[in-house]
Parts: C-alpha cells; sequence; structure tokens
C-alpha cells in the first residue's frame, strides 16, 4: 500500500469527504464561535479558485485511491503563502499524515516562489499548535496567554530559496501524484 500526493481542485470528488469531515470537525470544537453560519460559512469563505496555481494549491495524500489528509495554500502577498485547510481524516490520525502534508505545502509553494508561510489554527486545536511548533513555525502570540481570547492563532515561517529557479507553476497542474 503506497499512499501519494494528488494536485487537484477543492471541487475534486476524492475532496468530499475531506471538506465535510473538516466542516463537522470545525463545528464540533467551535460551534458559532467565529460565524453565526457555524464552520459551512468559513468553507464557502473561498472560491475554489483561490487554491489552484498560479498563487494556490489543493493537495489531498491517497491511499488507495482515498483521501485520508490534504491541504491547500492561497497567495496573502507576492512572497508570502497562507496555508489552509489542512486535515488528516480521523481513521488515520497519529501516523505523521499531517507532517507529511505540511512539508509537501512547504515544498510546492516554495516551488511556485514563496518564500514565507503564514498560517492560523484556532484556540481549541492543541494538536495543531504542537504540529506547527515541532515543523519549525513561529507563534506570533503569547503562548502561554488565555488562548481562548485570542480566538486565532497564527504562525509564520521563512522557507530556504530553491538552489535552481522555481518550476512554473503551470507544470503543476499536469502533476498526476508524487509518491510518499
Amino acid at each position: 500500500m503506497r499512499d501519494y500526493f494528488v494536485y487537484t481542485t477543492t471541487t475534486d470528488p476524492r475532496a468530499s469527504v475531506m471538506l465535510a469531515e473538516l466542516t463537522q470537525e470545525y463545528d464540533a470544537r467551535y460551534g458559532d464561535l467565529f460565524d453565526p453560519g457555524g464552520a459551512a460559512a468559513e468553507m464557502r469563505r473561498y472560491p475554489p479558485a483561490t487554491f489552484a496555481p498560479p498563487h494556490g494549491n489543493f493537495l489531498l495524500l491517497l491511499r488507495q485511491g482515498q483521501a485520508i489528509a490534504g491541504g491547500a495554500f492561497k497567495r496573502l502577498d507576492a512572497d508570502t503563502a497562507e496555508f489552509k485547510r489542512i486535515w488528516t481524516h480521523s481513521q488515520y490520525r497519529r501516523q505523521g499524515l499531517a507532517g507529511l502534508v505540511l512539508q509537501e505545502l512547504e515544498a510546492q509553494s516554495q516551488r511556485q516562489g514563496y518564500r514565507h508561510i503564514y498560517l492560523t489554527t484556532g484556540c481549541r486545536q492543541p494538536e495543531a499548535v504542537g504540529l506547527y511548533l515541532r515543523h519549525g513555525y513561529q507563534a506570533q502570540f503569547d503562548q502561554d496567554g488565555d488562548l481562548e481570547a485570542l480566538r486565532t492563532l497564527p504562525f509564520t515561517k521563512a522557507l530556504p530559496r530553491l538552489a535552481s529557479a522555481a518550476v512554473p507553476a503551470a507544470h503543476w497542474t499536469q502533476l498526476a501524484g508524487i509518491a510518499v
């Protein structure tokens, strides 16, 4: 059994399980804390083109053709990608898959010319906070403060420069998958 990444879009049918479970997870943790419409409002916040080349990307980690993890990024500014929708299927957690997704998103954003990463997580996701800190992200908040009062917890990370010129973003829209 070999897991592999596929670059696709948020409208890919294989992404529907991911997006539905992510919405349920956000609703269970936050309810209407961020929006009276709950997580569904957040999930509709960005049109699919937001997470498409040349400024963004959306990936799924597949196992036997089924999405088991995934994530996306969009352009924040000319040098900064913002990571969104990082998720691991509830049946496959604690296997390091989120770390693999994070590393692949970093590599792809770097290939698309970004030099910095920005991301946020919510105050009720300690697993995500730990993941980002383990992967070298810098918390842009007081970690000893009242996280519930902050609600949104931002992180940043600088990416090293690529030794060679970045691969044109158009190339990655043709990518069928990268074996892990």
